[in-house]
């Protein structure tokens, strides 16, 4: 062991461990103080490319990168060059397993930015050996990986973040406010909606040859394998029940997340598919409605929570790719928005490709995809009330507070993987429903994760691994 890690083990030995009780913020296993974080970024796709700016616009040290598909690691190289970073030492690997045996010992925090599919994985090892982990929303492909990060990082205590960056924005720390200060009355139901459609019909493709420098196997990680085909990389894969989970997957954490934390949230007793459009076995439905039903919390009432996506311009199957043409800039507002519009036509409540309406015995809330946008329906009546205090910290932003947090030796952020995990299961609680098929209800069993009343579907609730890819 290096001399970094073997301090942080040889701290804990020494018992410092009982030092946390009096200092909750206290990460043993953080950053030495003063120094740049050694950083290692798997997966450089889309995001991955938002990661690195962040990695290098915090001067931070890069060290290693990891994608399956080598022509990633040029294009990091030469994004690194155009920013004048000494890219010479730089070591790029297409197996975050084979990173984590050579470099893992050097690393301070590691950045996921891969497919849902590989979430979990890399996360786990990274707590293992005490490092921070940045992981993209959802932090896990299925519930059973959310669970067991939640205990990972209470376990080795590191800093962890989710990627839901509205988290960090004025938005949705100001519905929090307004909620709990009582602005609108008791919120009964909630509606949710994305313009977002990622799910299809029919079989599986032709198998067809990877692309140049894809390392397939690599690619196709814990997840069951298959050969490579069209319509799975590098987008398509969220439309697969194997490696992404939907629209919900993708966006569920973001739309969501102002439900989940004003409402104060904690476990749905059911989850229902009222509509479901497309799909197949091994895909997402092309669109869908769904209802969580969540009991009282404190002084709050029970909440239906809505959810809609895709329903709209599918009127006959077609081609994936036709589907998603047509349905990409679909407007799948909720019948709510209509009744709105009509009665407050000076309101432009469809702005944006995703929002929410809070529905309260005193008023209404809309906010969009990352909370931006926050105000009463309609706007006027905010003359008509004085607002809250501001109460929530407001972060610069959710990269800067992950890292400001690794190097203070802080395990708490603002979307930590104890908060990021809990969103995640109810946000794809949602594919279970899907799963399920529309109009059946299933009743669900949170603290001891399972659903009670269709135990078959109880095996996408943990799935197992491929052989040679465990924790």
């Amino acid at each position: 062991m290096n001399r970094r890690f073997f301090l942080k083990r040889a701290a804990l030995t020494a018992g410092a461990l009982s030092t946390v009780q009096f200092f909750p913020g206290l990460n043993l296993f953080a950053a030495d103080a003063g120094k740049k974080l050694n950083c290692a970024l798997i997966g450089c796709g889309g995001r991955g490319m938002t990661h690195l700016n962040a990695i290098v616009s915090a001067k931070q040290n890069l060290v290693a990168i990891v994608d399956p598909h080598e022509i990633k690691h040029a294009s990091v190289k030469k994004t690194l060059q155009n920013k004048k970073v000494d890219a010479s030492k730089l070591e790029a690997f297409t197996d975050y397993r084979t990173m984590f045996d050579k470099v893992g010992k050097q690393l301070d925090a590691v950045f996921i930015a891969t497919p849902n599919h590989q979430h979990a994985l890399p996360a786990m090892i990274a707590m293992q050996l005490g490092t921070a982990v940045y992981c993209e929303k959802p932090v896990s492909h299925d519930i059973g990986e959310a669970r067991r990060l939640r205990e990972m990082a209470r376990q080795y205590k590191v800093t962890t973040q989710m990627g839901n960056q509205g988290h960090c924005m004025n938005g949705y720390r100001t519905l929090c406010e307004y909620v709990w200060g009582g602005v609108i009355g008791k919120i009964t139901e909630t509606h949710s909606w994305t313009n977002r459609a990622n799910g299809g019909i029919g079989p599986r493709p032709p198998v067809e040859k990877p692309p140049e420098g894809m390392h397939w196997d690599n690619w196709i990680g814990p997840a069951p394998y298959r050969d490579f085909h069209s319509d799975i990389h590098p987008h398509e894969w969220h439309g697969w029940y194997d490696f992404g989970n939907g629209s919900i997957g993708n966006m569920g954490c973001h739309v969501l997340d102002g439900v989940f934390w004003a409402l104060k949230i904690e476990h749905p007793t059911s989850i229902q598919a009222e509509e479901v459009r497309g799909g197949s076995d091994e895909r997402y439905p092309t669109g869908s409605r769904i209802r969580w039903d969540v009991p009282a919390r404190g002084d709050m009432p029970p909440v239906k929570v809505y959810w809609y996506e895709g329903l709209n311009k599918i009127t006959k199957d077609k081609p994936q790719g036709s589907i998603r043409a047509a349905v990409g800039s679909a407007r799948n507002f909720p019948p709510l928005i209509a009744e709105l519009s009509q009665k407050f036509p000076e309101e432009d409540l469809t702005a944006g490709d995703s929002g929410t309406l809070y529905v309260g015995d005193k008023g209404i809330i809309w906010t969009g995809t990352y909370g931006e946008g926050m105000h009463l329906v309609p706007t006027s009546k905010k003359n008509e009330i004085t607002p809250p205090a501001k109460t929530l910290p407001r972060p610069k932003d959710v990269f800067t507070d992950f890292i400001d947090a690794c190097l203070a030796g802080k395990t708490e952020t603002a979307a930590s993987f104890e908060y990021g995990t809990r969103l995640t299961e109810f946000s794809i609680l949602g594919n279970l429903a899907q799963k399920a098929g529309e109009g059946k209800k299933i009743e669900w069993d949170g603290p001891n994760m399972k659903i009670t009343n269709m135990p078959e579907l109880n095996a996408w609730v943990k799935r197992e691994y491929r052989k040679g890819w465990q924790a």
